[in-house]
């Protein structure tokens, strides 16, 4: 992983994720401390206790460890530095449906913290790599997992949040 980029994500994106590892290193070591006590028990094989907390301590752990790799694999990019001239990285775009007539809001950010739910979209999928650049006016066509849709680039706004 040395020789490759690293993943552009939002300030705010990054803040969310280091303070859900912080969150995540004090339930571990709370969880380290019930397994233990839960250990002195005795017979392990029928104590649930016990077998819980390591599942939990597990999940805690591994949720950890894929934080720990996405913040070391990124860089923290202010997204209220993007320009209106063409997308970029964080840029709120309104796009024009051209087959449907719909307009919709996109926010392009990195794979770490874009948002469905939020009109958020990760710069890697296919409608992020091709609105990518773009400028106002502009048409476009990509291939989606529902087929084709037809584009045309209507607003480029800053974003709101780092």
């Amino acid at each position: 992983m040395d020789d490759m980029m690293p993943m552009p994500i939002s300030q705010t994106g990054h803040k969310k994720l280091s303070d859900e590892l912080s969150t995540l290193e004090k339930e571990a070591d709370d969880l380290r401390v019930r397994v233990a006590e839960a250990r002195e028990m005795g017979d392990l094989k029928e104590n649930g206790e016990y077998i819980y907390g390591r599942q939990n301590l597990g999940f805690v752990e591994g949720r950890m460890g894929e934080i720990r790799g996405k913040l070391n694999y990124s860089e923290a990019v202010d997204c209220t530095e993007s320009t209106c001239d063409s997308v970029a990285f964080g840029s709120v775009v309104t796009v024009l449906d051209l087959d449907t007539e719909k307009e919709m809001v996109f926010q392009l950010l990195g794979g770490y913290d874009f948002d469905l739910t939020s009109n958020s979209i990760s710069l890697q999928s296919p409608l992020g790599l091709a609105l990518l650049d773009c400028a106002i006016g502009e048409k476009i066509s990509v291939t989606v997992p529902r087929g084709e849709m037809n584009l045309k680039v209507l607003e480029i706004a800053k974003s709101e949040f780092k």
